[in-house]
């Protein structure tokens, strides 16, 4: 059966694989596709396809932006079918992003201040367009030995009940997924269950596909067959296409490989082939 992998990070945003190494990893997996969905950027676009070129890989643009739902932080997988509004998507996510930075400084400040001796900048400087989350202040605390693991940081020090994290205005889901239509990509929901259940989803999923929702992930790294089957069930219920990824972030998880997840997935390519129609 022919395999992609729709969900995938790079150094641009919180992976340790640049774009050019996904192809690689991918070819070595044996896919015939892969998206890079990089948090709030499309800057490692380019040389992911330069990368791609005579590789025998469909390297497929994308990018996963972040968005609030009733105070919930949900992320919405575009899928480009045409590069002509790159610029405009950074723009778009251009405000958020500035608004991340102002809370990721405050942050390792209120981290420094309380004893965790993290640098904002020297996190900043390590990064190909100084993009900075989270998820990379978590690697920092854990190769300073202060956490064993990124998990540990995300459930501690850096949760919104920790009291060093204040989390800024994320855009409204519900006007992300029209904004990613107008911009000539594909929207798709990423991991459901991990930030809604599924009395949630059954209320947010109408009104996501009446803004313009095409799919949802339902093949994903930690879904479980059940969860799978779940997800595969709302799906079809709410007339969304089937979608999926491992969501690769290289060593800041290391358990996750690119087209196998923790082993078991498997995302058909057919996934691709019908999402971009």
């Amino acid at each position: 059966m022919k395999l992609c992998d729709l969900h995938t990070h790079s150094i641009y945003s919180d992976g340790t694989s640049t774009p050019e190494e996904l192809i690689l990893l991918a070819k070595q997996a044996g896919l015939c596709a892969i998206a890079l969905t990089d948090h709030n950027t499309v800057s490692g676009i380019a040389p992911f396809l330069q990368a791609a070129k005579d590789s025998g890989i469909l390297a497929v643009p994308g990018i996963e932006v972040s968005s609030d739902y009733l105070g919930n932080e949900l992320h919405i997988v575009g899928l480009f079918k045409t590069l002509e509004h790159l610029d405009a998507v950074e723009q778009y996510v251009a405000d958020y992003l500035v608004r991340k930075e102002q809370s990721n400084v405050e942050l390792c400040q209120n981290l420094c201040a309380a004893g965790y001796e993290i640098c904002y900048e020297k996190i900043k400087a390590a990064t190909p367009d100084g993009t900075v989350n989270r998820a990379l202040i978590a690697a920092e605390l854990m190769r300073c030995g202060y956490v064993q693991s990124i998990k540990e940081a995300f459930s501690s020090l850096l949760s919104k009940k920790g009291g060093y994290y204040h989390e800024p205005q994320k855009p409204a889901a519900l006007k992300v997924i029209p904004k990613l239509l107008e911009f000539g990509a594909v929207p798709i929901l990423a991991h459901p269950f991990l930030s809604l259940d599924e009395a949630q989803l059954r209320t947010f999923l109408p009104l996501a596909k009446k803004a313009g929702l095409v799919g949802m992930e339902t093949d994903y790294s930690t879904f479980d067959a059940q969860t799978t089957a779940q997800a595969h069930d709302l799906a079809k219920e709410h007339g969304l296409l089937p979608g999926g990824g491992s969501d690769y972030h290289g060593t800041n998880k290391p358990d996750i490989r690119i087209g196998c997840g923790k082993g078991t997935l498997a995302v058909p390519f057919a996934y691709y082939e019908n999402l971009m129609k």
